[in-house]
């Protein structure tokens, strides 16, 4: 089983049925599979905010849901994750294309990966590290906590977990 295909069972096996996604190349593979998944309502969005808005509805309605991101928007987010996805006990995992760290190509990148792990740490959110394909096998257990805390988890994947995808 692939890393993508990998990702989208744990999602199903927790009860994912509602996934927003914002386009980024590292994301492509998991983006498609989640795509094709007849077990998930797949909506992509524009924007990091917005994605994590429609989530909120998709819990409010009774559903599990989950975002796919980059971490560039992070600082776009922050007024949601705390408003609205934290003050209402919102179970969101998001998983995050850790872009900027070792194996960046694009220059402009490297600035936000500076500070996303801090912003996250100042929010409180439990954070996770991707970054060989196998720990990918940690998903499931950060997915059933994340529900069972009605908290925000971030898994930052980078560039090398992508790679042996």
């Amino acid at each position: 089983m692939s890393v993508n295909e990998k990702i989208v069972a744990d999602f199903v096996e927790n009860g994912i049925e509602f996934v927003t996604t914002v386009p980024c190349k590292q994301l492509a593979g998991v983006i498609e599979q989640v795509d094709a998944s007849d077990r998930i309502h797949h909506v992509p969005c524009n924007k990091e905010d917005e994605g994590m808005g429609l989530c909120a509805g998709a819990f409010m309605g009774g559903q599990r849901a989950a975002i796919i991101m980059q971490n560039t928007a992070i600082g776009v987010t922050i007024n949601t994750l705390v408003t609205l996805i934290q003050y209402y006990h919102i179970p969101l995992p998001m998983l995050i294309s850790y872009r900027g760290e070792l194996g960046e190509k694009v220059a402009c990148q490297v600035e936000m990966a500076l500070h996303t792990k801090a912003l996250l740490d100042r929010l409180v959110i439990p954070t996770y590290h991707f970054h060989r394909p196998g720990d990918v096998d940690e998903l499931d257990a950060i997915l059933k906590h994340c529900f069972m805390s009605k908290k925000p988890a971030a898994i930052l994947t980078d560039a090398s977990f992508w790679q042996g995808a």
